[in-house]
Protein backbone atom coordinates (compact mmCIF):
# COMPACT_ATOMS: atom_id res chain seq x y z
CA UNK A 1 0.00 0.00 0.00
CA UNK A 2 2.58 2.49 1.35
CA UNK A 3 5.58 1.45 -1.34
CA UNK A 4 4.48 -0.43 -3.91
CA UNK A 5 7.74 0.01 -5.96
CA UNK A 6 9.18 -2.46 -3.91
CA UNK A 7 7.53 -5.63 -4.17
CA UNK A 8 9.69 -7.62 -6.81
CA UNK A 9 7.74 -8.60 -10.40
CA UNK A 10 6.63 -11.53 -10.39
CA UNK A 11 8.39 -14.44 -11.44
CA UNK A 12 7.61 -16.80 -14.26
CA UNK A 13 6.13 -19.79 -12.14
CA UNK A 14 3.95 -17.70 -9.74
CA UNK A 15 2.66 -15.90 -13.00
CA UNK A 16 2.07 -19.20 -14.16
CA UNK A 17 -0.20 -20.32 -10.98
CA UNK A 18 -2.07 -17.07 -11.73
CA UNK A 19 -2.65 -17.63 -15.22
CA UNK A 20 -4.17 -21.44 -14.48
CA UNK A 21 -6.12 -19.69 -11.71
CA UNK A 22 -8.16 -17.14 -14.51
CA UNK A 23 -8.21 -20.13 -16.68
CA UNK A 24 -10.03 -22.30 -13.92
CA UNK A 25 -12.48 -18.56 -13.20
CA UNK A 26 -13.53 -18.45 -17.12
CA UNK A 27 -14.31 -22.46 -16.48
CA UNK A 28 -16.58 -21.97 -13.42
CA UNK A 29 -18.35 -19.02 -14.73
CA UNK A 30 -20.18 -21.59 -17.68
CA UNK A 31 -21.12 -23.04 -14.42
CA UNK A 32 -24.16 -20.09 -13.69
CA UNK A 33 -25.27 -19.44 -17.56
CA UNK A 34 -27.02 -16.30 -17.46
CA UNK A 35 -23.95 -14.44 -15.07
CA UNK A 36 -23.09 -11.10 -15.87
CA UNK A 37 -18.93 -10.80 -16.12
CA UNK A 38 -18.41 -7.27 -14.75
CA UNK A 39 -14.90 -5.79 -16.23
CA UNK A 40 -11.94 -5.46 -14.27
CA UNK A 41 -10.04 -3.05 -15.59
CA UNK A 42 -11.10 -0.19 -14.27
CA UNK A 43 -11.06 -0.45 -10.56
CA UNK A 44 -13.50 2.51 -9.90
CA UNK A 45 -15.85 1.12 -12.62
CA UNK A 46 -15.81 -2.13 -11.56
CA UNK A 47 -17.09 -1.15 -8.48
CA UNK A 48 -19.69 1.37 -10.05
CA UNK A 49 -21.00 -1.41 -12.35
CA UNK A 50 -21.37 -3.68 -9.70
CA UNK A 51 -23.70 -1.00 -7.34
CA UNK A 52 -25.55 -0.99 -10.83
CA UNK A 53 -25.53 -4.66 -11.61
CA UNK A 54 -26.86 -5.87 -8.04
CA UNK A 55 -30.60 -4.70 -8.81
CA UNK A 56 -30.42 -7.14 -11.81
CA UNK A 57 -30.06 -10.03 -9.48
CA UNK A 58 -28.23 -11.90 -11.92
CA UNK A 59 -25.05 -14.02 -11.10
CA UNK A 60 -21.96 -11.35 -11.05
CA UNK A 61 -18.72 -12.34 -12.30
CA UNK A 62 -15.85 -10.28 -10.42
CA UNK A 63 -18.34 -8.39 -8.50
CA UNK A 64 -16.00 -5.34 -6.38
CA UNK A 65 -17.35 -4.97 -3.06
CA UNK A 66 -16.33 -1.88 -1.17
CA UNK A 67 -17.43 -0.35 1.97
CA UNK A 68 -15.18 2.46 3.79
CA UNK A 69 -11.41 0.97 3.58
CA UNK A 70 -11.93 -2.15 2.79
CA UNK A 71 -12.95 -3.43 -0.44
CA UNK A 72 -12.96 -7.48 -2.03
CA UNK A 73 -13.80 -8.86 -5.63
CA UNK A 74 -16.11 -12.18 -5.59
CA UNK A 75 -15.75 -14.94 -8.23
CA UNK A 76 -19.27 -15.78 -7.99
CA UNK A 77 -22.01 -13.30 -6.58
CA UNK A 78 -25.53 -15.80 -6.88
CA UNK A 79 -29.05 -14.31 -5.86
CA UNK A 80 -30.78 -16.78 -3.83
CA UNK A 81 -34.46 -15.41 -2.35
CA UNK A 82 -35.61 -12.41 -2.44
CA UNK A 83 -32.86 -10.40 -1.40
CA UNK A 84 -30.01 -12.33 -0.06
CA UNK A 85 -26.35 -13.55 -2.25
CA UNK A 86 -24.50 -16.75 -1.97
CA UNK A 87 -20.47 -16.23 -2.50
CA UNK A 88 -19.16 -18.75 -4.76
CA UNK A 89 -14.87 -18.59 -4.21
CA UNK A 90 -13.38 -20.46 -7.28
CA UNK A 91 -9.92 -21.26 -6.38
CA UNK A 92 -7.53 -23.87 -8.92
CA UNK A 93 -6.22 -25.72 -6.06
CA UNK A 94 -7.61 -29.36 -5.22
CA UNK A 95 -9.46 -29.22 -1.59
CA UNK A 96 -10.20 -26.82 1.29
CA UNK A 97 -7.17 -24.88 2.78
CA UNK A 98 -7.51 -22.49 6.16
CA UNK A 99 -6.16 -20.04 4.03
CA UNK A 100 -9.27 -20.00 1.16
CA UNK A 101 -11.64 -19.79 4.57
CA UNK A 102 -9.58 -16.56 5.44
CA UNK A 103 -10.48 -15.22 1.92
CA UNK A 104 -14.28 -15.83 1.85
CA UNK A 105 -14.69 -14.79 5.42
CA UNK A 106 -13.02 -11.49 4.38
CA UNK A 107 -15.57 -11.20 1.54
CA UNK A 108 -18.69 -11.55 3.61
CA UNK A 109 -17.35 -9.50 6.22
CA UNK A 110 -16.86 -6.90 3.46
CA UNK A 111 -20.17 -7.72 1.68
CA UNK A 112 -21.73 -7.11 5.30
CA UNK A 113 -20.38 -4.01 5.85
CA UNK A 114 -21.57 -2.95 2.38
CA UNK A 115 -25.62 -3.95 3.57
CA UNK A 116 -25.48 -7.47 1.22
CA UNK A 117 -27.11 -10.19 3.05
CA UNK A 118 -25.05 -13.12 2.68
CA UNK A 119 -27.04 -16.79 2.88
CA UNK A 120 -24.27 -19.39 2.45
CA UNK A 121 -20.57 -19.41 1.36
CA UNK A 122 -19.36 -21.99 -0.97
CA UNK A 123 -15.79 -22.90 -2.06
CA UNK A 124 -15.37 -24.46 -5.61
CA UNK A 125 -12.25 -26.35 -6.00
CA UNK A 126 -10.68 -28.72 -8.73
CA UNK A 127 -11.59 -32.40 -8.49
CA UNK A 128 -8.77 -34.10 -9.38
CA UNK A 129 -9.66 -37.14 -10.48
CA UNK A 130 -12.32 -35.72 -13.34
CA UNK A 131 -11.27 -37.44 -16.42
CA UNK A 132 -11.74 -35.04 -19.67
CA UNK A 133 -14.16 -37.18 -22.22
CA UNK A 134 -14.33 -34.52 -25.40
CA UNK A 135 -15.63 -31.07 -23.94
CA UNK A 136 -14.38 -30.02 -20.78
CA UNK A 137 -17.47 -30.37 -18.08
CA UNK A 138 -17.66 -27.34 -16.13
CA UNK A 139 -19.94 -29.04 -13.74
CA UNK A 140 -18.12 -32.14 -13.46
CA UNK A 141 -14.89 -30.62 -13.02
CA UNK A 142 -15.70 -28.37 -10.23
CA UNK A 143 -16.59 -29.51 -6.11
CA UNK A 144 -18.79 -26.72 -4.52
CA UNK A 145 -18.22 -27.35 -0.91
CA UNK A 146 -20.68 -25.78 1.75
CA UNK A 147 -17.88 -23.61 3.56
CA UNK A 148 -20.41 -21.56 5.79
CA UNK A 149 -20.05 -23.14 9.21
CA UNK A 150 -16.05 -22.64 9.34
CA UNK A 151 -16.50 -18.87 8.00
CA UNK A 152 -19.35 -18.27 10.65
CA UNK A 153 -16.58 -20.05 13.05
CA UNK A 154 -14.02 -17.32 12.85
CA UNK A 155 -16.41 -14.38 11.93
CA UNK A 156 -15.92 -13.19 15.36
CA UNK A 157 -12.24 -12.43 15.38
CA UNK A 158 -12.13 -10.77 12.17
CA UNK A 159 -13.21 -7.24 12.79
CA UNK A 160 -10.50 -7.11 14.49
CA UNK A 161 -7.68 -8.32 12.39
CA UNK A 162 -9.25 -6.11 9.49
CA UNK A 163 -8.61 -3.26 12.17
CA UNK A 164 -5.22 -4.67 12.68
CA UNK A 165 -4.54 -4.54 9.17
CA UNK A 166 -5.68 -0.98 8.74
CA UNK A 167 -3.52 0.00 11.37
CA UNK A 168 -0.48 -0.81 9.75
CA UNK A 169 -0.96 0.59 6.69
CA UNK A 170 -1.81 3.86 8.19
CA UNK A 171 1.02 4.38 10.29
CA UNK A 172 4.16 6.73 8.88
CA UNK A 173 7.15 4.51 8.97
CA UNK A 174 7.62 0.83 8.47
CA UNK A 175 6.88 -1.51 10.90
CA UNK A 176 10.07 -3.56 12.26
CA UNK A 177 9.38 -7.39 11.12
CA UNK A 178 10.28 -10.28 12.94
CA UNK A 179 11.43 -13.09 10.54
CA UNK A 180 9.20 -16.47 11.53
CA UNK A 181 7.17 -19.22 9.96
CA UNK A 182 4.52 -16.40 8.78
CA UNK A 183 7.14 -15.65 6.44
CA UNK A 184 6.55 -19.01 4.17
CA UNK A 185 3.22 -19.73 5.10
CA UNK A 186 0.59 -20.15 4.12
CA UNK A 187 2.50 -19.00 1.08
CA UNK A 188 6.54 -17.84 0.69
CA UNK A 189 6.55 -14.04 0.98
CA UNK A 190 7.66 -11.90 -1.93
CA UNK A 191 10.08 -10.03 0.38
CA UNK A 192 11.46 -12.83 1.76
CA UNK A 193 14.65 -12.10 0.05
CA UNK A 194 14.75 -8.42 1.53
CA UNK A 195 13.84 -9.35 5.06
CA UNK A 196 15.92 -12.44 5.49
CA UNK A 197 19.34 -10.70 3.74
CA UNK A 198 21.23 -10.27 7.52
CA UNK A 199 21.35 -14.15 7.53
CA UNK A 200 24.81 -15.74 7.12
CA UNK A 201 26.42 -18.32 4.20
CA UNK A 202 25.20 -21.50 5.53
CA UNK A 203 22.90 -20.21 7.65
CA UNK A 204 20.57 -22.36 10.26
CA UNK A 205 18.12 -22.17 7.86
CA UNK A 206 20.08 -24.10 5.39
CA UNK A 207 20.24 -27.06 7.91
CA UNK A 208 18.35 -30.16 5.97
CA UNK A 209 15.11 -31.13 8.58
CA UNK A 210 12.18 -29.22 9.46
CA UNK A 211 11.48 -25.20 10.45
CA UNK A 212 11.02 -26.15 13.93
CA UNK A 213 14.86 -26.81 14.95
CA UNK A 214 16.15 -23.95 12.54
CA UNK A 215 13.38 -21.25 14.48
CA UNK A 216 14.48 -22.62 17.60
CA UNK A 217 18.26 -22.01 17.11
CA UNK A 218 17.41 -18.41 15.18
CA UNK A 219 15.53 -17.37 18.62
CA UNK A 220 18.29 -18.56 20.48
CA UNK A 221 20.84 -15.69 18.76
CA UNK A 222 22.76 -18.87 16.53
CA UNK A 223 22.60 -17.75 12.69
CA UNK A 224 25.27 -19.88 11.26
CA UNK A 225 25.32 -23.46 10.91
CA UNK A 226 29.47 -22.92 11.92
CA UNK A 227 28.61 -21.16 15.26
CA UNK A 228 25.79 -24.53 16.56
CA UNK A 229 26.78 -25.43 19.92
CA UNK A 230 28.03 -28.66 20.71
CA UNK A 231 25.67 -28.91 23.34
CA UNK A 232 22.56 -28.58 20.51
CA UNK A 233 21.38 -32.52 19.50
CA UNK A 234 21.75 -32.67 15.97
CA UNK A 235 20.87 -35.36 13.48
CA UNK A 236 23.29 -37.66 11.64
CA UNK A 237 22.97 -35.77 8.45
CA UNK A 238 22.87 -32.63 10.32
CA UNK A 239 26.33 -33.22 12.13
CA UNK A 240 27.50 -34.24 8.44
CA UNK A 241 26.72 -30.42 7.14
CA UNK A 242 28.02 -28.72 10.27
CA UNK A 243 31.37 -30.74 9.47
CA UNK A 244 31.29 -29.94 5.85
CA UNK A 245 30.84 -25.82 6.95
CA UNK A 246 33.17 -25.57 9.83
CA UNK A 247 36.23 -28.03 7.54
CA UNK A 248 35.60 -26.50 4.37
CA UNK A 249 35.98 -30.22 3.13
CA UNK A 250 33.29 -32.38 1.43
CA UNK A 251 31.51 -35.36 3.24
CA UNK A 252 32.30 -39.30 1.08
CA UNK A 253 31.66 -41.97 2.03
CA UNK A 254 33.45 -44.64 -0.22
CA UNK A 255 32.03 -47.81 0.98
CA UNK A 256 28.57 -47.05 0.69
CA UNK A 257 29.13 -45.05 -2.67
CA UNK A 258 31.02 -48.20 -3.76
CA UNK A 259 28.61 -50.48 -2.86
CA UNK A 260 25.98 -48.39 -4.77
CA UNK A 261 27.87 -47.99 -7.79
CA UNK A 262 28.29 -51.68 -7.61
CA UNK A 263 24.59 -51.94 -8.54
CA UNK A 264 24.77 -50.39 -11.63
CA UNK A 265 24.50 -52.70 -14.86
CA UNK A 266 25.65 -52.13 -18.03
CA UNK A 267 24.29 -51.04 -20.56
CA UNK A 268 23.40 -47.53 -18.30
CA UNK A 269 20.26 -45.72 -19.93
CA UNK A 270 20.09 -42.21 -18.45
CA UNK A 271 16.02 -41.73 -18.59
CA UNK A 272 15.02 -37.58 -17.54
CA UNK A 273 11.14 -37.01 -18.48
CA UNK A 274 10.10 -33.01 -18.91
CA UNK A 275 6.35 -33.25 -17.74
CA UNK A 276 3.45 -30.45 -17.72
CA UNK A 277 0.54 -30.46 -15.55
CA UNK A 278 -2.71 -27.89 -16.41
CA UNK A 279 -5.78 -27.54 -14.10
CA UNK A 280 -7.50 -27.96 -17.06
CA UNK A 281 -6.89 -31.12 -18.96
CA UNK A 282 -5.97 -30.77 -22.50
CA UNK A 283 -6.28 -34.77 -23.90
CA UNK A 284 -9.18 -37.33 -23.60
CA UNK A 285 -8.42 -39.38 -20.96
CA UNK A 286 -6.45 -37.02 -18.89
CA UNK A 287 -7.06 -35.45 -15.36
CA UNK A 288 -6.43 -31.99 -13.69
CA UNK A 289 -2.71 -31.81 -12.93
CA UNK A 290 -1.80 -34.84 -13.98
CA UNK A 291 1.76 -35.46 -14.96
CA UNK A 292 1.95 -35.04 -18.88
CA UNK A 293 5.27 -36.21 -20.53
CA UNK A 294 6.14 -34.11 -23.26
CA UNK A 295 9.85 -33.89 -24.02
CA UNK A 296 12.74 -37.37 -22.94
CA UNK A 297 16.44 -36.94 -22.75
CA UNK A 298 18.42 -40.88 -22.89
CA UNK A 299 21.99 -41.39 -22.69
CA UNK A 300 23.12 -44.98 -23.72
CA UNK A 301 26.17 -46.16 -22.38
CA UNK A 302 26.89 -49.93 -23.49
CA UNK A 303 29.57 -51.01 -21.57
CA UNK A 304 32.95 -49.03 -19.35
CA UNK A 305 34.90 -48.41 -21.92
CA UNK A 306 31.86 -46.43 -24.31
CA UNK A 307 31.17 -43.37 -25.36
CA UNK A 308 27.47 -42.23 -24.37
CA UNK A 309 24.81 -42.23 -27.13
CA UNK A 310 22.51 -39.80 -26.75
CA UNK A 311 18.88 -39.67 -28.30
CA UNK A 312 16.34 -36.98 -27.08
CA UNK A 313 12.14 -36.50 -28.06
CA UNK A 314 10.63 -33.33 -28.08
CA UNK A 315 6.60 -33.76 -28.86
CA UNK A 316 5.65 -31.49 -32.09
CA UNK A 317 1.80 -29.72 -32.69
CA UNK A 318 -0.74 -30.27 -29.94
CA UNK A 319 -1.33 -34.01 -30.50
CA UNK A 320 -1.50 -36.16 -27.29
CA UNK A 321 2.38 -36.78 -27.08
CA UNK A 322 2.15 -39.80 -24.86
CA UNK A 323 1.58 -42.69 -27.33
CA UNK A 324 4.61 -41.83 -29.21
CA UNK A 325 6.78 -41.40 -26.74
CA UNK A 326 5.72 -45.24 -25.43
CA UNK A 327 6.76 -46.03 -28.87
CA UNK A 328 10.17 -44.74 -28.51
CA UNK A 329 11.04 -46.02 -25.24
CA UNK A 330 10.09 -49.47 -26.14
CA UNK A 331 12.40 -49.07 -28.73
CA UNK A 332 14.78 -47.92 -27.17
CA UNK A 333 15.32 -48.81 -23.26
CA UNK A 334 16.03 -52.94 -24.31
CA UNK A 335 15.47 -55.90 -22.06
CA UNK A 336 18.48 -55.55 -19.47
CA UNK A 337 20.54 -52.94 -18.03
CA UNK A 338 20.16 -50.24 -15.49
CA UNK A 339 17.61 -47.66 -16.06
CA UNK A 340 19.13 -44.52 -14.10
CA UNK A 341 16.75 -41.39 -13.58
CA UNK A 342 17.44 -38.66 -10.50
CA UNK A 343 14.97 -38.85 -8.12
CA UNK A 344 13.32 -41.99 -9.81
CA UNK A 345 10.10 -42.17 -8.14
CA UNK A 346 9.05 -39.11 -10.97
CA UNK A 347 10.16 -41.20 -13.48
CA UNK A 348 8.05 -44.22 -12.38
CA UNK A 349 5.28 -42.53 -11.46
CA UNK A 350 4.87 -40.75 -15.33
CA UNK A 351 5.62 -44.53 -16.66
CA UNK A 352 3.24 -46.02 -14.75
CA UNK A 353 0.67 -43.59 -15.65
CA UNK A 354 1.37 -44.04 -19.18
CA UNK A 355 0.65 -47.31 -19.04
CA UNK A 356 -2.41 -46.61 -17.40
CA UNK A 357 -3.62 -44.98 -20.02
CA UNK A 358 -1.99 -47.20 -22.67
CA UNK A 359 -2.62 -50.76 -21.12
CA UNK A 360 -0.90 -53.13 -23.88
CA UNK A 361 2.57 -51.67 -22.74
CA UNK A 362 1.97 -53.46 -19.00
CA UNK A 363 3.89 -56.03 -19.73
CA UNK A 364 6.79 -54.20 -20.60
CA UNK A 365 6.24 -51.87 -17.88
CA UNK A 366 6.70 -54.40 -15.31
CA UNK A 367 10.62 -55.25 -16.71
CA UNK A 368 11.54 -51.56 -17.18
CA UNK A 369 10.17 -50.88 -13.08
CA UNK A 370 13.23 -53.59 -12.01
CA UNK A 371 15.24 -51.71 -13.98
CA UNK A 372 15.05 -48.43 -12.67
CA UNK A 373 17.87 -46.97 -9.90
CA UNK A 374 17.35 -43.95 -8.21
CA UNK A 375 20.59 -41.47 -8.50
CA UNK A 376 19.40 -39.17 -5.90
CA UNK A 377 19.86 -42.08 -3.59
CA UNK A 378 23.79 -41.55 -2.17
CA UNK A 379 23.43 -38.17 -2.11
CA UNK A 380 19.96 -37.98 -0.01
CA UNK A 381 21.48 -40.02 2.57
CA UNK A 382 24.72 -38.05 2.67
CA UNK A 383 26.68 -40.73 1.14
CA UNK A 384 28.32 -37.65 -0.49
CA UNK A 385 27.81 -34.00 0.46
CA UNK A 386 29.01 -30.57 -0.46
CA UNK A 387 28.26 -27.59 1.69
CA UNK A 388 27.33 -25.86 -1.27
CA UNK A 389 24.38 -27.75 -1.36
CA UNK A 390 22.71 -26.57 1.27
CA UNK A 391 19.61 -28.60 2.63
CA UNK A 392 19.14 -30.00 -0.72
CA UNK A 393 20.06 -33.05 -2.73
CA UNK A 394 18.15 -32.08 -5.91
CA UNK A 395 20.41 -32.25 -9.36
CA UNK A 396 20.09 -28.22 -9.47
CA UNK A 397 22.62 -28.41 -6.73
CA UNK A 398 24.32 -31.87 -6.86
CA UNK A 399 25.23 -31.02 -10.47
CA UNK A 400 27.52 -28.30 -9.95
CA UNK A 401 28.86 -29.36 -6.01
CA UNK A 402 30.14 -32.56 -7.43
CA UNK A 403 31.49 -31.63 -10.82
CA UNK A 404 31.53 -27.99 -10.50
CA UNK A 405 28.92 -27.63 -13.80
CA UNK A 406 25.61 -26.35 -13.77
CA UNK A 407 22.73 -24.66 -15.36
CA UNK A 408 23.53 -20.64 -15.31
CA UNK A 409 24.45 -20.37 -19.03
CA UNK A 410 21.14 -21.75 -19.90
CA UNK A 411 17.72 -20.77 -21.80
CA UNK A 412 16.07 -22.90 -19.16
CA UNK A 413 17.33 -23.73 -16.25
CA UNK A 414 14.71 -25.84 -13.68
CA UNK A 415 11.61 -28.21 -14.93
CA UNK A 416 9.12 -25.90 -13.46
CA UNK A 417 10.03 -22.98 -16.56
CA UNK A 418 10.79 -25.95 -18.75
CA UNK A 419 6.71 -26.91 -18.34
CA UNK A 420 5.79 -23.57 -18.58
CA UNK A 421 7.64 -22.56 -21.36
CA UNK A 422 6.40 -25.68 -23.48
CA UNK A 423 3.25 -24.85 -23.08
CA UNK A 424 3.23 -21.48 -23.92
CA UNK A 425 4.98 -21.93 -27.22
CA UNK A 426 2.92 -24.91 -28.20
CA UNK A 427 -1.04 -23.13 -27.09
CA UNK A 428 -0.11 -19.96 -27.10
CA UNK A 429 0.50 -17.54 -29.61
CA UNK A 430 3.61 -18.09 -29.80
CA UNK A 431 5.89 -16.82 -33.21
CA UNK A 432 8.00 -19.62 -35.40
CA UNK A 433 11.06 -17.65 -33.87
CA UNK A 434 9.85 -17.87 -30.29
CA UNK A 435 8.66 -21.60 -31.19
CA UNK A 436 12.16 -22.39 -32.56
CA UNK A 437 14.61 -20.86 -29.38
CA UNK A 438 12.25 -21.95 -26.94
CA UNK A 439 12.36 -25.93 -28.21
CA UNK A 440 15.93 -25.47 -28.96
CA UNK A 441 16.69 -24.43 -24.73
CA UNK A 442 14.06 -27.23 -23.95
CA UNK A 443 15.80 -30.04 -25.94
CA UNK A 444 19.65 -28.41 -24.69
CA UNK A 445 18.03 -28.45 -20.98
CA UNK A 446 16.65 -32.07 -20.60
CA UNK A 447 20.06 -33.22 -22.78
CA UNK A 448 22.22 -31.69 -19.70
CA UNK A 449 20.26 -33.68 -16.67
CA UNK A 450 20.71 -36.59 -18.59
CA UNK A 451 24.38 -35.71 -19.48
CA UNK A 452 24.91 -34.71 -15.68
CA UNK A 453 24.33 -37.80 -14.27
CA UNK A 454 26.61 -39.55 -16.34
CA UNK A 455 29.26 -36.50 -15.14
CA UNK A 456 28.14 -37.42 -11.76
CA UNK A 457 28.34 -41.15 -11.68
CA UNK A 458 32.00 -40.56 -13.59
CA UNK A 459 32.74 -38.67 -10.20
CA UNK A 460 31.47 -40.70 -7.68
CA UNK A 461 33.73 -43.62 -9.18
CA UNK A 462 36.97 -41.60 -9.00
CA UNK A 463 36.22 -40.51 -5.40
CA UNK A 464 35.01 -43.90 -4.28
CA UNK A 465 38.21 -45.47 -5.85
Amino acid sequence: MNQPEGIPELDTVTQYIFDQGHLVGEYAKKSFPGGIDIPQDDFLENIAATRRLLAERKPLFEAGIVSGKIYCRIDVLNPVNEDEWDIIEIKSSTSVKDVHIDDVSFQKFCCGKAGLKIRNCTLGFIDNQYVKNGEIDPKALFILEDISAWVEEISESFEERVLNLLEVISIKTCPEGIIGPHCLAPYECPLRAECWGFLPENSIFDLRGGKTKQFSLYEQGILAIKDIPDYVPLSKHQRIQKECVVTGKVHVEKDEIRQFLSGLKYPLYYLDFETFGSAIPLYDGTRPYQDIPFQFSLHIVDDYASEPVHHSFLAEGTEDPRPQILRELKGLLGSEGSIIAYNAGFEEGVLRELVEAFPEYTDWLKGILTRMVDLLFPFTNFHYYNASQKDTASLKKVLPAVTGKGYEEMGIGAGMDASIAYGRVMYGDSTEGEIARVRTDLLKYCKLDTQGMIWIVDELRRLSG
